[in-house]
């Protein structure tokens, strides 16, 4: 079964790190870029970050310097680490595989 599970989400203070997870079917994550995607309320969804099966990454403007995502592609798992969170990162997240799939999301909330 095709399936993208994320975890991690929460409260955090500005200023604050979270790391979020994202475990993937085997056949869906080894050899597709994976990406981190977010929609705020109101918002429509936007790319936060993308990860290539060789380790390539790209980020949105808005998050470089803060973001981290990476890959374990032995746990068939990837990562966003996120530091110096800000009340306009409030959004859930969502994993994405190249091959069109979609986790449930996570919500992440910043705020004092």
């Amino acid at each position: 079964q095709v399936q993208l599970v994320e975890s991690g989400g929460g409260l955090v203070h500005p200023g604050g790190s979270l790391t979020l997870s994202c475990a993937a079917s085997p056949s869906i994550f080894s050899t597709y870029t994976m990406g981190w995607y977010r929609q705020a309320p109101g918002k429509q969804r936007e790319l936060v970050a993308t990860i290539t099966m060789v380790g390539g990454t790209s980020y949105a403007d808005s998050v470089k310097g803060r973001f981290t995502i990476s890959r374990d592609n032995a746990k068939n798992t990837v990562y966003l680490q996120m530091n110096s969170l800000k009340p306009e990162d409030t959004a859930v997240y969502y994993c994405h595989s190249g091959v069109g799939a979609w986790g449930q999301g996570t919500l992440v909330t910043v705020s004092s």
